[in-house]
């Protein structure tokens, strides 16, 4: 295991090239996020050294692309639209659904996104969690405050 000091210069070196990889591929911050993160914890556990700055280099540019492709031909990815396509068929919507939807896109990413979990894709709070990686309580908080600021966008009541 590497020590946080050659991980940090690492981050310094290789982080920019990381980052924009990961946007080509993805096209979504949250999503490049999630990836720079998974990669630099590799690197914190990959206890094997490298011949030279070009094999480290490869092999961040390697293990970049490899976690991009798994994450888009995951399971989870292919089940989900992204909420902003659901805009494209909105003039099908009647005008309060297109109110509901638009409300929903106006929350903070976090809370639109255990919103579009549970309620247009129908997973469970503790179904979410292990999807994204995040302690249930927190699925619960998310949904309860998202839940709150449609109430405030809509004026009216939220059934949940």
């Amino acid at each position: 295991m590497r020590g946080e000091e050659e991980t940090n210069q690492a981050i310094e070196r290789y982080g920019d090239t990381v980052r924009r990889l990961c946007m080509i591929h993805l096209k979504n911050e949250a999503d490049t996020q999630d990836i720079f993160q998974t990669v630099f914890l590799k690197y914190l556990l990959y206890d094997r050294p490298f011949e030279s700055r070009e094999h480290e280099k490869a092999w961040f540019i390697r293990v970049t692309l490899n976690a991009c492709k798994d994450l888009l031909k995951s399971f989870f990815r292919s089940r989900t639209v992204p909420l902003e396509e659901l805009t494209n068929k909105a003039a099908d919507l009647t005008d309060e659904a297109r109110e509901v939807l638009n409300a929903v896109l106006a929350l903070p990413q976090k809370e639109r996104d255990v919103v579009y979990l549970h309620y247009y894709e129908g997973y469970t709070a503790p179904e979410i969690s292990r999807l994204l990686g995040k302690n249930v309580n927190t699925i619960y908080t998310n949904l309860a405050r998202a839940r709150e600021r449609l109430k405030e966008l809509l004026g009216g009541e939220v059934h949940g």
